[in-house]
């Protein structure tokens, strides 16, 4: 009996032990995200293929060099009046082979419109490393929404769960009280209505749970299922530097979609110098090896033979009229950089917007929270009041039902209130271009481990 009691005590272990490796918190959910999302392995993918722009502006000032050859083969017969004694001097058949080789390299020596090219192409390649540093903070900040949520439809439907059972032992109580003779009808009815208010706010819950957990699953890949919970009672802090415009400072300099925008400008500036310096002259060291050769009798007056040279010099070449394509390529990149500007100033003004608000969110939350704590402690004392004043006929059963609504109503409001401040921070370091891995460690630490 006793070996079988431990058979069946390590089994429940063993399964416990499972349940706890199956786990998973903030960090272990953005890893998975990592690996599954197909948008950050599109970034992934752009990103590569953003480098590439850089390789291809180092190849525009490098040597260029290049090989043709050709091989052709002639037969030539060709009727003719001539007199016999010319005809066995000139042949009317030729035939044999030709062919030639060349090697050329040429460097360039001055090459304005090349290096402005260069310094377009090295923007980017710039660029797209900042979209794909936006890419990742977009998912950071998309795991943490999907994680939180989960957790708050969750502790939404303990909470319904909670008022039904206790709205249901009112009804059951308010009955009892009318069969006997103690209460009214009235309370009787009132409880219902509470009771069916309760189900179709449990049937809500229960759906918005279901959507997260799939919003969740679709992100990561996996079930969401034995997340790791919020801390009970984890004291929030205000942002540091706890100052506005320190945050929109850096929300203006930082925030990625401001750099992308910089970079986006760099961009059209280098497009105005290409096409202004368009029509410098071009100046390039030029070396070429070729050889020729043929077989045969090609023609009465040229023998088969073979030749080979070799010359190295410089090559000028000077635009001098393009039909005024230059001209209105210049008035065409003047307008998109205005526009790059416009842009530009108009990424900042978001970026500040967005600080702001993220930054009001996780300022007051530590407040509310507070606050909400406190709401939940009070409104559970006033709960219990409320109920003796009931035992002893100063109350009603309508009083008691009230006093637990607003406890409950409380407590799904702090959970609301945790959640706003935790993506809040989220977002206010997304908004200041800051938002890394550490900052998703930061916000593992509220959670039970």
């Amino acid at each position: 009996m006793k070996q079988t009691l431990m058979k069946a005590t390590l089994g429940v272990a063993l399964v416990a032990l499972s349940g706890a490796s199956a786990a998973i918190d903030l960090i272990g959910s953005y890893e998975k995200a990592l690996r599954f999302d197909p948008s950050i392995q599109a970034a992934g993918e752009s990103v590569l293929a953003g480098r590439e722009k850089g390789i291809q502006g180092d190849a525009l000032l490098r040597p260029q060099v290049s090989l043709s050859a050709s091989y052709s083969h002639l037969d030539d017969r060709t009727k003719t009046n001539l007199p016999p004694e010319l005809t066995a001097v000139i042949k009317p058949e030729s035939s044999g082979n030709a062919h030639q080789a060349a090697l050329q390299l040429k460097q360039p020596l001055y090459d304005a419109k090349a290096a402005a090219e260069k310094k377009q192409l090295d923007q980017q390649t710039a660029l797209a490393e900042i979209g794909y540093r936006d890419a990742r903070q977009d998912l950071i900040q998309r795991v943490a929404e999907a994680y939180f949520h989960v957790l708050l439809a969750l502790e939404n439907v303990r909470v319904v769960a909670a008022e039904k059972a206790a709205v249901g032992l009112q009804r059951e109580r308010a009955q009892a009280r009318f069969e006997v003779g103690r209460g009214r009808i009235t309370d009787v009815q009132e409880a219902q209505a509470r009771y069916d208010s309760v189900l179709a706010r449990e049937v809500s819950a229960q759906s918005t749970l279901a959507l997260r957990q799939a919003q969740y699953q679709e992100l990561t890949g996996v079930p969401a299922e034995g997340l790791a919970e919020l801390r009970a009672g984890f004291a929030p802090t205000p942002p540091q530097p706890d100052n506005l415009q320190t945050w929109q400072l850096k929300g203006s300099d930082r925030n990625t979609r401001v750099l992308a925008k910089q970079s986006e400008l760099a961009i059209a500036t280098a497009e105005i110098g290409k096409h202004k310096l368009a029509g410098r002259p071009t100046l390039d060291l030029v070396a070429s090896y070729t050889r020729t050769g043929s077989k045969g009798e090609l023609s009465p007056t040229v023998a088969p033979d073979s030749n080979r040279s070799a010359k190295i010099g410089v090559q000028l070449n000077i635009p001098l009229f393009a039909g005024g394509a230059l001209d209105s390529r210049e008035r065409e990149s003047l307008a998109k950089r205005r526009e790059a500007e416009h842009e530009l100033m108009a990424a900042q003004r978001d970026a500040r917007l967005q600080v702001q608000d993220a930054y009001l969110a996780v300022k007051t939350g530590v407040a509310r929270i507070a606050s909400l704590e406190q709401s939940v402690l009070s409104a559970g004392t006033a709960l219990e009041a409320t109920t003796l004043g009931r035992d002893v006929g100063n109350r009603t059963e309508l009083d008691v039902l009230d006093a637990q609504q607003r406890l409950f109503s409380a407590q799904l409001d702090l959970a609301q209130a945790r959640n706003d401040y935790l993506l809040g921070r989220v977002r206010l370091a997304a908004a200041a271009g800051e938002l890394q891995e550490s900052d998703l460690r930061a916000l593992n630490a509220y959670l039970v481990q």
